[in-house]
């Protein structure tokens, strides 16, 4: 593009045709002390034309109000450059400049929100578009317009595109083939959906209203049921996007909510990230029933499914049920890093009550890291086999139809798991199991990619360390199964791989987390069922 100082020989373009827009015209860079624009010079009398056919943009179909203008009586200047203004008008997208989304707000500038006429015709219309150009009428050459394209792109602050069928959170791919929806169609839907009416009344009436313009038609009723099926997962997801990229969001909510974080460091090439989350509520409930009380953790939710696994240390109230106090966000469970988010709670707890202290740490996972547990907590650590026994018991009742098989194999690894003790040898164990079941291939082959590896290490733990009770596990198995049917519930969004879901999601299910009953699950009977078994058959 060709870059000129001064618009005194910049060629007049008339493009043919009733309208044109942006690409009809050649532009050219016009190099200024301050800045350097792009500008194209057209007839004063073709700039209604223009207007429209950038209105027409088929990747972005929009409108542009005047955000600001400004105008001058002829011969009011006695002296003045080539491109001083008669006429001075900055158009902007009818879907910026204001963001009127979650995140978003008013201009600084401005102490309340703009009524422009003719806004775009979607729900939170504003979205922060930041396309504006500027319509100067020459005050040398009257008959003439200058346009200073600012910004062609229809994008955000962040460089995303804000609206249009290029718009991942736009309503519906075929903006075209959507029948009319007005305003007031429009709002009435947003407001039935954020009052939390069911979807099939929501799309009744969302129904009858669109008929109202377009008569009744199957098609129409099926787009109607994706425009509201869409509309609510959008409204859903604002809650917690508050930037379209997770780890700015991320920022973004942490700088919002200092008081809820206990730890927090962003990601870069050589850290990964790390965010330690604890409300007030849980504060106070870590200090009542944490201290000199058995601290636990559910170490390992969601490490296949999650972009980053979720870490949950709970407590236990009187009545044995486990009490979320503070949830850990990191794939890192390296050793300094798992240091220095322990130090940070555990000098929170303190300044509330400086003589507070837990009297033991119970684990879930054999390759979680020990050391930094006794030196930060300084108690000892239990062991919870909670993890095997729900592990084992699912894939065997998946994949062994046969229940007198599913009952033989209990008994089998019940004899391994509690035969450490009795001085059994595990390789002659395991050897004889993957003989006597070689028919179950399923689980067998299960067991081996996933459990062979990492037995041995699994029942070394178990001999090095005290194991939790019956109550405890329970418990602690409660709150993973409730965690998982809460935050697996919005897995249609395509939220998993999104942080601040979570976060949110935690937040608002904290407590109702924690209201979760201590229920012994099957593999907890299964358990009791293979300790007496074992107990019987050695002492026979």
């Amino acid at each position: 593009m060709d870059v000129i100082e001064s618009i005194d020989n910049l060629q007049v373009q008339d493009p043919p045709g009733e309208d044109f827009c942006s690409a009809d015209l050649d532009w050219v860079k016009l190099r200024s002390a301050e800045r350097c624009d792009d500008v194209a010079l057209i007839p004063y009398d073709r700039v209604d034309a223009f207007i429209i056919g950038e209105c027409s943009n088929v990747e972005c179909p929009t409108r542009f109000h005047i955000e600001r203008g400004r105008k001058r009586p002829k011969g009011s200047l006695k002296e003045y450059k080539n491109d001083e203004y008669l006429e001075y008008r900055l158009y902007w997208c009818s879907f910026g400049p204001e963001n009127y989304g979650e995140g978003g707000g008013t201009l600084p500038s401005r102490r309340y929100r703009l009524n422009t006429r003719n806004r775009a015709a979607r729900p939170q219309s504003m979205r922060g578009c930041t396309c504006n150009f500027v319509v100067k009428r020459l005050y040398a050459r009257p008959s003439l317009v200058l346009l200073i394209y600012n910004e062609r792109r229809h994008v955000n602050k962040a460089g995303f595109v804000c609206h249009g069928p290029l718009d991942k959170d736009a309503i519906g791919p075929g903006a075209k083939k959507i029948p009319y929806v007005c305003s007031e169609i429009q709002q009435q839907t947003m407001s039935m959906i954020y009052l939390g009416i069911p979807e099939e009344n929501v799309l009744e009436k969302h129904i009858e209203g669109i008929q109202r313009y377009c008569g009744s038609d199957p098609k129409v009723k099926t787009l109607a049921s994706q425009y509201v099926q869409k509309l609510g997962m959008i409204i859903k997801r604002s809650t917690h996007e508050l930037d379209l990229d997770d780890e700015a969001s991320i920022r973004l909510w942490a700088e919002r909510n200092k008081k809820s974080i206990f730890f927090y460091r962003d990601t870069s090439e050589n850290e990964p990230l790390i965010l330690g989350i604890q409300t007030e509520w849980q504060l106070q409930q870590m200090i009542r029933f944490g201290h000199r009380n058995i601290i636990a953790a559910d170490s390992t939710f969601g490490i296949k499914r999650l972009k980053y696994p979720l870490c949950t240390l709970l407590v236990f109230d009187s009545r044995e049920h486990a009490l979320p106090v503070a949830w850990i966000i990191t794939r890192s469970i390296a050793k300094p890093d798992v240091a220095i988010w322990m130090k940070s709670l555990l000098d929170r707890v303190r300044s509330v009550n400086s003589g507070w202290k837990a009297s033991g740490f119970l684990i879930d996972d054999a390759a979680a890291q020990i050391e930094p547990i006794r030196e930060t907590f300084s108690c000892p650590v239990l062991f919870s086999l909670w993890r095997v026994r729900r592990s084992w018991l699912r894939h065997i009742v998946k994949k062994c139809t046969n229940i007198e098989v599913q009952r033989e194999i209990f008994k089998r690894l019940g004899q391994i798991v509690y035969g450490i003790w009795g001085g059994m040898d595990l390789a002659v164990a395991l050897e004889e199991l993957l003989l006597d079941f070689v028919d179950q291939t399923s689980f067998m082959q299960y067991f081996r990619d996933s459990w062979l590896p990492k037995i041995e290490m699994w029942l070394e733990l178990m001999k090095t360390l005290p194991l939790a009770s019956q109550e405890a596990s329970g418990a602690i198995e409660a709150y993973h199964v409730k965690l998982k049917t809460k935050l697996y519930d919005d897995s249609h969004l395509g939220s998993l791989q999104r942080v601040d879901w979570r976060i949110t999601l935690l937040r608002h299910q904290g407590i109702e987390l924690s209201k979760s009953p201590t229920l012994l699950f099957p593999s907890m009977k299964m358990t009791s069922f293979l300790l007496k078994y074992s107990v019987r058959r050695t002492a026979a």
